[in-house]
């Protein structure tokens, strides 16, 4: 058994150690709250329009001509890049593990197209802890700087404006976002979601999983039922009315709806980061007042047997002195 300088001394080490994470604990349920209330506010609205580019994008598919070059589907997938959005520091459970874990299990299922031609991956980050990709081989093309509390959408213009782009110049085919969807603050789901070309009929269970999603609803035969809704007493179905044209409408409005699905899923992450950190140091917390319980009771044992064996040794002594 350690000496019981030994134990006094790891006890005021681990309550330290408690009074510490009680307070990272006290900060990330603060951050948490704002965090919570940011995406609770805009999520609605992320919904709707991702409804408008549906919307536009099935209006795509009955037309011969595409609408926009950013409705198109590639008839070939050679590149892809992911958006992953991590976060910066660590002490926040298997947040990352979780996201990291999601994003590889999605490259390894959709590796290749028509079962031989290889599909290249790059990683476009948000957040420092998503570099741990590379050591799986991957290609990362750039590093934004991700704030602890995302507050306006102009922090996401640079990272939609590259990617817009870099779509738009075919050399990507598909766009994809890694984020951790928040649920409440028990609970979070990694995803990857499909944001270009905008497609309502994608099937497979990890990329395009918002036309999966039962709180958003948006599917095709939603659409559907929602074209029958509208069709005029003659069975003519509605049909959009561009002023001044189309081009021009849709090259202001497809990228606008793009960055607030991005800034939509960064708010997710930042209110899952901020939940999960929460429960991870309330975990520690509890964790330190259970060792320091327990050293408690070594202490007062090691205590104990001190005393016994120093009165041990004076009854020793004194019968010593009698013989």
């Amino acid at each position: 058994m350690a000496s019981i300088k030994d134990i006094k001394r790891r006890i005021k080490s681990v309550a330290n150690i408690k009074k510490i994470t009680k307070a990272m604990e006290m900060v990330a349920a603060s951050k948490m709250r704002r965090a919570i209330e940011q995406v609770l506010k805009t999520r609605t609205y992320a919904n709707l329009s991702w409804e408008t580019v549906l919307n536009l994008s099935q209006a795509m598919e009955n037309k011969n001509n595409p609408l926009h070059p950013l409705l198109a589907p590639r008839k070939k997938i050679k590149k892809i890049a992911i958006v992953l959005i991590s976060s910066n520091r660590g002490l926040c459970g298997g947040f990352n593990t979780s996201i990291l874990n999601k994003v590889k299990s999605s490259i390894l299922k959709h590796q290749t197209q028509n079962g031989n031609e290889k599909i290249e991956y790059e990683f476009i980050l948000m957040g420092k802890k998503g570099v741990s990709i590379q050591k799986q081989g991957y290609k990362i093309v750039a590093d934004f700087t991700k704030l602890d509390l995302t507050s306006e959408i102009k922090e996401v213009i640079p990272v939609a404006k590259m990617i817009l782009d870099d779509f738009l110049s075919g050399h990507y085919d598909k766009i994809m976002v890694a984020y951790t969807d928040f649920v409440n603050s028990l609970k979070q789901i990694p995803r990857v979601k499909q944001i270009l070309p905008v497609e309502i009929d994608v099937e497979d269970e990890y990329l395009g999983v918002v036309g999966k999603d039962s709180r958003v609803g948006l599917d095709k035969e939603f659409l559907k039922k929602k074209q029958e809704k509208h069709k005029t007493k003659e069975g003519i179905e509605y049909d959009y009315i561009f002023e001044p044209n189309p081009k021009e409408v849709l090259d202001e409005m497809i990228p606008r709806l793009i960055e607030v699905q991005l800034y939509q899923a960064l708010l997710e992450s930042n209110a899952s980061e901020h939940s999960a950190r929460m429960t991870a140091m309330h975990q520690a917390t509890d964790a330190a007042e259970d060792l320091v319980s327990e050293l408690n009771l070594y202490y007062n044992k090691a205590r104990q047997a001190g005393i016994t064996s120093e009165l041990a040794e004076i009854s020793a002594g004194a019968a010593a002195l009698d013989n």
